[in-house]
Parts: C-alpha cells; structure tokens; sequence
C-alpha cells in the first residue's frame, strides 16, 4: 500500500518535483526519485515505505548518539529502507540501499504501534535512525504528532539533506537530532555520498535555531577527511553555530565498498579533539573508541567528569544542569 506523500509539486505532463529533501528530484511517472522509496503515480507522489519497518528496537540513547539528550535514558528507534545518500562506507547498507536492488523483508508496523512500543518499553523518546528518516518523513510525522500527544520525544538521526520545507513541517514535534557532518570538502560529499555538502550545513543551522537540540558526527575515514585543516574547519563551524553543540568524533571500521580502507587510527581522533578544543567546542567525544576518556562528559569550566560512559553504559553525577564541584550551568536536556 501506498500514501500520498507529503512536500511536492505537481508539474505538467504529470511530472512532480519532491521537495522533501535537497536533491529535488523532478520524477516522471512510474519511476521514483534517488531515495528509492518515493514514486510518481500518474501524477501523484507517493511514499512506497509508510508504516513499513525494516528495523525496530529499544536502544540507548547514547547509541545515536546523543549525549546530552535525556543521557542514560531508552529511545524506542525505527527505520524503513531507503535512503537520499549512497555513502560507500555506509555501516547499514543492506537497508540503506535495499530500495536500489533486490528489496528487504519489512514488517507493518503503524505508527499507533510504534507509540504504544515506546510506552510499553518505558522510553523517553523515539529515535527515526539506522537509514535516513527524511526519506520516510511521512511516517515519521505521523509517528511524531502522536508521540507528542503521549509525553515522548522525537529524534532524528540524520544525514541533515532535508529541505527548510520539511525541517518547518516537522518543526513542532522533533525535540533532537544527530546531524552527520561527514565532511568540509564539497569534492568528497560529490565522490563519496552522491550530495552536497552545503544544504548540511544550512540544515544543521536551521535546526538550532529551531530550538531543536543538535549534536553532530563526523566519522573520520583515513585518507578522506582526517586533514588537519578539513577538521578544523568542521570545528570552525559547529563553533560558529554554538560553542555548547557536542561534537562526536568517531573512528572509521572498514564497511560496505570501503574494506581496504584502514581503521582510524586512535592518535587521529585525539588529534581532532584537540582541534576542536583549539577553536573552542566545549563537548567532544570519541566514537567507536570504548574506554577513551573522550567518552566520558567534562565540566568545561573546571574538568569535573559529570558522565562516566564506557561504550554505551553510562553513571551521572548530575542531579540538575550544573556542575556539581563549580556549579558552572551545563548544556543538557535532562527531561
């Protein structure tokens, strides 16, 4: 079953022009748009993948990651297939992609469901993650209005290539997101993800100042974006949008149609945390390097660990939003 989407225009010839995310595809009849999952019908565009869940689980909040969202809290977290990017190092290409050649099994899974999961698992939020929530927007957005109306919260974990039109759309309903910032070089998102780089940018602005709450990762591959000026720029930026933005820095793990390239080495990723302490980022943290300090949440006044975490287990000496040794106000959404 298919539903009318959301956010296009219908053009002459039956042609429409999708408005939900920057690529803008214009689709003609029968085909669908670069996402896979999006298809004109005679006319109409409509979602091929609403209330069809590829991939449902109650995860940490940290997994997302999101650290200073509700920290140690549960996100009940869905996907459908499909996605706007082909990134060649993508960790969840066999639903990521599915819509591109050979389909996965899916499951009807309405968003009436979806809310009655989170509530019975006891979450905090749902996260719409693992693919590219912009893509099933429509699911989400129904998902979202309910959830609202129950206490719940909505996250987003994206790749941030949405259109303004659909960040205003979903502006009343999602609290959080974790924007992939996968690079500075416009070359790369062109040979790499099949994007641009600057409708990133643009989306991970516009969600600050929104109110939504952002924290961003840049995954850092060998050879592709771990120059030392590429991630001070990226540090530059999330500096210029707000100092308080987390930055997670995570170590690349060979994947998809980038196994040969090497993993990340560790020196790396202290190297860009120090850069990013250089231009002023008061929260950083290191991905897919359990144990590292750079885990852990710091007072950035006067060093206190307020969040002990090892991998995605987490102890907090937080009682509210202030340090507890300098009562310095720390940048956490605790409820």
């Amino acid at each position: 079953m298919m539903k009318e989407a959301m956010l296009y225009t219908k053009l002459k010839d039956d042609l429409v022009r999708c408005q939900l995310c920057a690529h803008r595809c214009t689709i003609k009849p029968h085909r669908v748009g670069i996402c896979g999952v999006r298809r004109n019908e005679e006319g109409t565009l409509c979602t091929m993948v609403y209330a069809k869940a590829v991939a449902v689980h109650v995860d940490p909040i940290e997994k997302k990651p999101l650290y200073h969202f509700l920290p140690g809290s549960a996100s009940f977290s869905i996907a459908t297939i499909g996605c706007n990017f082909r990134c060649l190092f993508c960790q969840n290409a066999d639903i990521s992609q599915a819509s591109k050649g050979g389909g996965y099994p899916v499951r009807d899974f309405p968003p009436e469901e979806v809310v009655a999961g989170a509530k019975r698992y006891r979450c905090a939020s749902i996260a719409y993650t693992y693919t590219e929530p912009t893509i099933f927007f429509e699911y989400a957005y129904d998902t979202a209005l309910l959830a609202h109306q129950e206490g719940i919260k909505n996250i987003f974990v994206t790749n941030g290539y949405m259109t303004e039109e659909a960040l205003e759309a979903i502006e009343p309903y999602l609290d959080a997101a974790n924007v992939d910032l996968k690079s500075f070089n416009p070359q790369f998102y062109r040979r790499i993800v099949g994007a641009r780089l600057e409708p990133v940018l643009e989306s991970i602005k516009k969600m600050h100042e929104m109110g939504v709450w952002v924290e961003v990762t840049t995954l850092i591959i060998p050879g592709q974006n771990d120059g030392e000026e590429e991630l001070r720029e990226i540090a530059r930026f999330i500096a210029a949008v707000d100092v308080k933005m987390p930055w997670h820095i995570s170590r690349f793990v060979p994947h998809y149609k980038m196994r040969s390239t090497p993993f990340t080495p560790v020196e790396t990723i202290h190297r860009a945390a120090e850069i990013g302490h250089e231009e002023g980022l008061r929260y950083i943290y290191a991905g897919n390097v359990p144990g590292d300090p750079h885990e852990n949440s710091y007072c950035p006044h006067c060093g206190q660990m307020v969040i002990r975490r090892l991998g995605y287990h987490t102890h907090s000496e937080l009682k509210g939003r202030t340090c507890p040794s300098c009562g310095e106000e720390l940048a956490f959404i605790l409820n």
